[in-house]
């Protein structure tokens, strides 16, 4: 070997013995190695090809099975195999898991409550969800191999309602980004279209319920980390509250932030399991498991249809409610498709009687800033800390990052520039309030969302709007690495955060590359808006999901539960009713 061959391979070696010391390499590759090493130990049935038995139970409702297993005409192992297998099948195709706990919670289904709401029922978990002996790494290397002491809240209420958890799901690290993707358990992939994300940060539990890898499961929202996935997926969830669903005991990349309050909700493959799931946690009494629970028993009056004489061969109307319709949050504006979907909606609701108006509300864009303010307040530095040198991050995350740590002279002159220069006013305000503050000037912004609070109370309560009905995003799922320009489009989730609003999302049509060109005239009218639209390409995204969102006021769970089920009955009746992925 030559003198320089052998410098070469000398530095290669010092180089390679640096890297192992900043970023141990054995961190990704041993979890890695520990989730393939527990999917081969699992016992050969969950090896075999989905049988008839099998596709029986996957067909079966939340309610059904729980009927089955009280009347013990079915049996919780069954249902765990059957959900088990498909589990398995889904991660496969989208790499959607982190923790496999199959062969634990066989002993879990043998021992569950039998008779209670949620009997025999298999729940998968967001990796942050606390499970007694099981990691909750959340993508942080330096927190692997750390299983946890004890089982949050949540898990304590589900498995006293007899439910059976059995996977959790994959998350990007610091759970500040919508998409999927993390150096510990790599990229998770949207089930209907492999090259674009299922979304995040509760994409892994999004990608296994599209898939019917689970019927249920629950994920986080800080920002839309339940709603996006759910658009993205073609799945259902209702974002909830503060103080309505268990939250307490778990993990998360940003503790003490409430400046935006963060939330667990549930997820569901369709709109009856998730209703069914909602009266099961709530009926549980959850104030009894969570101190940060409100006394609130689920409330069931409200119906779609008031009691009414039907003559035969009318057609069942559901009670008016009126409904105003946000079109544009004035930042990024819906593509073609997205709005299509919205126009679909609203269009099917006056056709049935519903009262539909243009909703005239406080300044989304303002109520965006505030939002972003809040959240990038530390400037970023709770979320990252974990991170070990070398450890990717998601690049939208990163660059939002890099902003709010530039020196003030630095941006002062860019924001400038993009102001005077670009004539780029949306963006500017943005980049205003991207930088770390102390506790003088986080206080004022505090009161910035109170007053922003009280003036969308009032302007409901004024025109008397029951729902909001909007997009959940401007685009469908973005291809991967989406986030880079995607990062600072969350406006039509992130707004419903800041007022802490309940909001649902739910599936209506899919993309179709003919109807959803983007027409030769757009312009983008911001650098955001440009920065999106670059990745609008309706003939790549044919077939993916697209979904609407629909809000209430604050703690209006069973409201906008039933908000959801109007739209849905309406697309049933207009034969146009969503139809699930087949796997």
């Amino acid at each position: 070997m030559s003198s320089i061959s052998t410098r070469l391979v000398c530095s290669t070696s010092v180089i390679d013995e640096v890297k192992l010391i900043l970023h141990p390499p054995d961190a990704s590759t041993a979890k890695q190695a520990e989730r393939k090493n527990r999917i081969d130990e699992l016992p050969a049935q969950y090896k075999e090809p989905i049988r008839p038995k099998d596709a029986s139970i996957l067909g079966q409702s939340i309610a059904s099975l729980v009927k089955g297993v009280q009347s013990s005409e079915m049996d919780p192992s069954d249902i765990l195999t059957a959900y088990g297998k498909q589990a398995l099948r889904a991660h496969a195709r989208t790499n959607c898991l982190t923790e496999i706990m199959i062969l634990s919670a066989e002993t879990w289904a043998k021992e569950c409550n039998r008779k209670g709401p949620l009997s025999g029922v298999p729940v998968s978990l967001k990796d942050t969800v606390a499970v007694n002996g099981w990691d909750s790494s959340i993508g942080y290397s330096a927190w692997a191999g750390k299983p946890m002491e004890k089982d949050c809240a949540l898990v304590r209420l589900l498995r006293d309602a007899g439910a059976v958890p059995y996977v959790k799901t994959n998350i990007p690290i610091t759970l500040m980004s919508g998409e999927t993707s993390n150096d510990l358990f790599g990229r998770t992939t949207n089930p209907h279209k492999l090259t674009h994300t299922s979304g995040g940060s509760s994409g892994g539990e999004a990608a296994l319920l599209a898939f019917g890898g689970s019927r249920i499961g629950v994920g986080t929202d800080v920002a839309g980390s339940v709603r996006l996935p759910a658009h993205w997926s073609g799945v259902y969830t209702i974002k909830a509250s503060v103080g309505r669903f268990p939250r307490t005991g778990n993990t998360t990349g940003i503790p003490g932030q409430e400046g935006v309050p963060p939330v667990y909700s549930p997820m569901a493959r369709t709109l009856e399991d998730l209703g069914t799931f909602w009266r099961a946690v709530v009926g549980m009494r959850p104030w009894e498991y969570d101190y940060s629970c409100l006394v609130m028993p689920w409330d069931d009056s409200h119906s779609l249809f008031s009691p009414q004489e039907v003559l035969p061969g009318s057609i069942l109307r559901p009670d008016k409610r009126k409904w105003g319709v946000l079109w544009d949050d004035g930042v990024v504006a819906p593509s073609p498709a997205c709005k299509r979907a919205l126009q679909t909606v609203v269009d099917i609701l006056r056709k049935s009687g519903q009262e539909v108006v243009d909703l005239n509300a406080p300044s989304p864009y303002e109520g965006f800033k505030i939002a972003s303010q809040l959240l990038i307040a530390d400037g970023g530095r709770t979320a990252t800390k974990h991170i070990r040198s070398g450890e990717s991050n998601d690049t939208g995350v990163v660059q939002a990052l890099r902003m709010a740590s530039l020196p003030c002279w630095i941006k002062r002159l860019y924001i400038w520039y993009v102001r005077y220069i670009k004539r780029d006013e949306i963006y500017a305000g943005i980049l205003d309030g991207f930088h770390e503050r102390n506790v003088y000037d986080y206080w004022p912004l505090v009161a910035k969302r109170e007053d922003y609070r009280r003036r969308w109370f009032e302007m409901l309560q004024e025109q008397k709007i029951d729902f909001v009905l909007t997009v959940p995003h401007s685009m469908p799922a973005l291809p991967h690495n989406g986030m880079k320009d995607g990062v600072k489009s969350f406006g039509y989730t992130l707004l419903f955060n800041l007022l802490d609003y309940t909001a649902g999302v739910l599936p209506v049509t899919h993309v179709n590359a003919l109807q959803d060109e983007l027409p030769r005239t757009f312009r983008p009218r911001n650098n955001i808006e440009k920065s999106v639209y670059k990745m609008y390409d309706a003939k790549a995204m044919d077939g993916l999901p697209v979904g609407v969102q629909v809000i209430g006021k604050r703690l209006e769970e069973e409201k906008v539960l039933c908000g959801m089920n109007i739209i849905e009955y309406c697309l049933d009746l207009e034969g146009i009713a969503y139809k699930p992925l087949d796997a």
